[in-house]
C-alpha cells in the first residue's frame, strides 16, 4: 500500500442526518408557510421600492438561548403589529457567527457552548426555534454562513444576508442565486462598497454549484438567480457609512453598476463601532434622511436584546436575554427607535 494522502488532518467524523429528515421530524405548518411566503414578497416590494414602509432586521446578535430567543420574539410580535402600517420588521435570528479568529461559531455549531461540536442537536434546536417564531407570526431574518446548512432551515427564512467577511466568495454569491428570499450583501469589513455591488450583480445571474438536495446527497445545483440582492451598508474600518453623504454615494454607485439605487442600513457593526449605546442615533440620522424625503434607504438592521451590553460565552452562570457575542441594546432602549422610524416613515409620505 502507499503513504496514506487523504484525511491527514481529520481526527474523527460524525454522521450528519439529511435535511428531508429534519423537515419530517419538524414540518413547517401550512399557515406558517403563508406567512413565511407573504413576508418575502412584501420584503421584495420594499427593497425594490414598490412598498414604501421600512424594513427592520431586529433582534440578538447571535441566538445562544432558544428559550430568551421565544420571550424576545414575543415581544417584538407586539411592536411588529403596533407599527406594521409603516414597519415591516423582521426578527434577526442568526445561528453562525464567522469569528476573525476563532471563538464561539454558533448554536448550530455548538448548541452546548462547550466545544462539543453536536451540530445535529444544534440544527434541530434551530429549526424548533424558528418555527416558533414564525407560529408568532414573525418573519426570520438570518445570515447564511455555511453554504450547505442552510438546507436545513432556509424554507422558514423570510430575508436572508451574506456577511462582510463572505461577500467576496464566489460560492456565497452562487448560493444567493439560489436561495429563495430577497438577500442583503453586506458591505466588506474594509468598507468597501464596489465588492458588495459586485456581489448582488453575480448573485443576479444563473450559476451551478454543488451542495447538498433535500435528501441530503451531494449534486450540482442550477440556480435561476436572485433578482431581489441588495446593498447593506455596515462600515468599515475606514469608519461608519450611514450619514447622508454616504448614503447617496452608495445609491450613485449602485445606479452606475446599473442596479436599482435602494439599500440597508445597518445601525451596528462598524456603524456604531459596536458600541450598542450609539445605534440609536444613527437610527435618528437615517430618520432624519428618511423625514427629509430619501428614498434609498428602504431597510435597516438593528443588533437588540433582552438585556443590554454582552457577556463572555464561557461565563458560568450566563445571564438569560443578555447576548455572547456583539453588545445589543435593551428592549426597553430599543422601543424608542421603532417610533422615531416609523415617524419618519411617515414624514417621508408627505414629501
Amino acid at each position: 500500500m502507499h503513504e496514506p494522502t487523504f484525511d491527514l488532518r481529520i481526527r474523527a467524523q460524525r454522521p450528519l442526518i439529511a435535511p428531508a429528515v429534519l423537515e419530517a421530524e419538524l414540518p413547517l405548518p401550512d399557515a406558517g408557510a403563508a406567512l413565511i411566503a407573504t413576508a418575502r414578497r412584501d420584503i421584495a416590494r420594499i427593497v425594490t421600492g414598490a412598498d414604501d414602509r421600512l424594513l427592520v432586521v431586529v433582534g440578538p446578535c447571535s441566538i445562544h438561548d432558544p428559550a430568551g430567543a421565544v420571550e424576545y420574539a414575543e415581544r417584538l410580535r407586539d411592536a411588529a403589529r403596533l407599527h406594521a402600517a409603516d414597519l415591516l420588521i423582521a426578527m434577526r435570528v442568526y445561528f453562525e457567527k464567522p469569528r476573525t479568529v476563532t471563538g464561539w461559531k454558533g448554536l448550530i455549531n455548538d448548541p452546548g457552548l462547550d466545544d462539543t461540536f453536536e451540530i445535529t442537536y444544534g440544527l434541530q434546536l434551530a429549526r424548533k426555534l424558528l418555527l416558533e417564531v414564525t407560529a408568532l407570526g414573525l418573519p426570520v431574518a438570518n445570515e447564511f454562513l455555511d453554504t450547505t446548512l442552510g438546507q436545513y432551515y432556509a424554507d422558514l427564512v423570510s430575508w436572508g444576508a451574506i456577511g462582510a467577511r463572505t461577500v467576496e466568495s464566489q460560492v456565497h454569491r452562487e448560493l444567493a442565486s439560489g436561495l429563495s428570499m430577497p438577500v442583503g450583501f453586506k458591505n466588506r469589513t474594509d468598507g468597501d462598497v464596489q465588492v458588495a455591488i459586485d456581489a448582488i450583480r453575480a448573485a443576479r445571474a444563473p450559476h451551478w454549484f454543488p451542495s447538498l438536495t433535500r435528501d441530503g446527497a451531494p449534486a450540482i445545483l442550477s440556480t435561476a438567480g436572485n433578482e431581489h440582492t441588495h446593498l447593506v451598508l455596515r462600515g468599515g474600518t475606514r469608519g461608519p457609512n450611514f450619514s447622508r453623504e454616504h448614503v447617496r454615494a452608495a445609491a450613485a454607485l449602485l445606479e452606475k453598476n446599473g442596479v436599482k439605487p435602494f439599500l440597508m442600513v445597518d445601525c451596528s457593526h462598524a456603524n456604531s463601532g459596536k458600541d450598542p449605546a450609539r445605534q440609536p442615533a444613527v437610527a435618528a440620522d437615517l430618520a432624519a434622511q428618511l423625514a427629509a424625503g430619501e428614498r434609498a434607504i428602504v431597510a435597516t438592521m438593528i443588533e437588540s436584546n433582552l438585556l443590554g451590553g454582552t457577556q463572555d460565552y464561557r461565563a458560568r452562570p450566563l445571564v438569560p436575554g443578555r447576548s455572547i457575542t456583539d453588545a445589543c441594546l435593551s428592549w426597553e432602549q430599543t422601543l424608542p427607535v421603532f417610533n422615531t422610524l416609523a415617524e419618519a416613515v411617515r414624514a417621508r409620505r408627505k414629501q
